[in-house]
């Protein structure tokens, strides 16, 4: 099912040739569209928003090379920050995240409206208007330490309600974005709370274990389920775990935002640990003691390598 390759520092999933998929057939450079010819949504499944985050990558492979056709409605799928993902160096991994800016911190009109100029921000003008088209997204990411997975929400109603629909994975999270700019879950008609458009976001694990791809192909088949856009034969065969898992939805509160160039853990978090008691250390930002500030403190996506200025873990409630 995925891409398999000798293992080295750590790295398992690997990128993998997508130049067959650059042609499409939108105009817009690796943005395919299939049309069912039958009334319903048209819905996009996402990929690489972040060079190093290949899963995705895997999960439309396996879309086009199983030629999978909507039942109804229209699925279009897209390669996004492909310059990024092409840089991809094994002996640094990490470092293909983007070419000049985070690619999903420039969807705000007014960014793409204005004269500001990257190589992040002409990709997405170029993708905007099949965007535009999108009645419901789901973009897949992957995190930067071993972790459970995870889908973010949003801070609407109709994304949390796309996430329970979906049914997996276990931890949903509700989240505000970024305040650097908006991600491409939180564009235009997906954060209109008067539109019916939704968008979730699905964080599939390590970047680079195989599970991640997996975990992205689940996800997508889960995604098209719900908006009854697959024939139910294919879905039997390669959906394994069809069952809806029960889900623990977590509201961020807030970051801790770390000030100095000494912030170190009081002890190793994996992500989504419930800490039970207020009060409870959680490091030290050089000689600043951080502490939990309320009970049942849940731990959500620690930093790799914490840095000065950056977030050291988002801190959430169970809703």
């Amino acid at each position: 099912m995925t891409e398999r390759a000798p293992a080295s520092d750590g790295v398992h999933l690997f990128p993998i040739d997508i130049s067959a998929y650059k042609a499409g057939n939108t105009g817009v450079d690796y943005i395919t569209t299939h049309d069912s010819g039958v009334a319903g949504p048209h819905l996009m499944i996402n990929a690489v928003t972040h060079g190093n985050e290949v899963c995705g990558a895997h999960a439309l492979r396996f879309l086009f090379e199983h030629d999978l056709r909507p039942t109804r409605g229209k699925l279009t799928l897209s390669f996004a920050n492909v310059a990024a993902y092409e840089s991809f160096e094994e002996a640094a991994p990490y470092e293909s995240r983007f070419v000049d800016e985070d690619f999903n911190r420039v969807w705000n009109e007014e960014t793409l409206d204005g004269p500001r100029q990257s190589q992040e921000i002409s990709r997405a003008r170029a993708m905007r208007p099949v965007v535009d088209q999108i009645d419901h997204m789901l973009d897949i990411h992957s995190v930067e330490l071993p972790q459970p997975p995870m889908l973010l929400a949003g801070p609407k109603a109709k994304g949390r309600a796309l996430s329970a629909a979906i049914g997996k994975p276990r931890h949903v999270v509700i989240d505000a974005g970024h305040a650097a700019g908006k991600r491409i879950r939180d564009y235009a008609q997906f954060d209109d709370p008067a539109r019916d458009s939704s968008a979730c976001l699905v964080e599939c694990g390590y970047h680079f274990f195989e599970e991640a791809a997996d975990i992205a192909i689940e996800t997508s088949l889960r995604f098209l389920r719900h908006f009854d856009a697959i024939d139910p034969a294919f879905l039997a065969e390669h959906l394994k775990d069809p069952e809806n898992v029960d889900q623990m939805f977590i509201e961020v509160s807030g970051p801790i935002t770390i000030e100095t160039d000494n912030f170190v853990f009081d002890r190793t978090f994996e992500g989504f640990e419930v800490v039970p008691e207020k009060g409870t250390l959680i490091g030290h930002d050089d000689d600043k003691a951080v502490h939990t500030p309320y009970d049942n403190c849940v731990m959500i996506m620690p930093a790799r390598d914490p840095l000065k200025g950056k977030t050291a873990v988002r801190l959430g409630r169970i809703v």
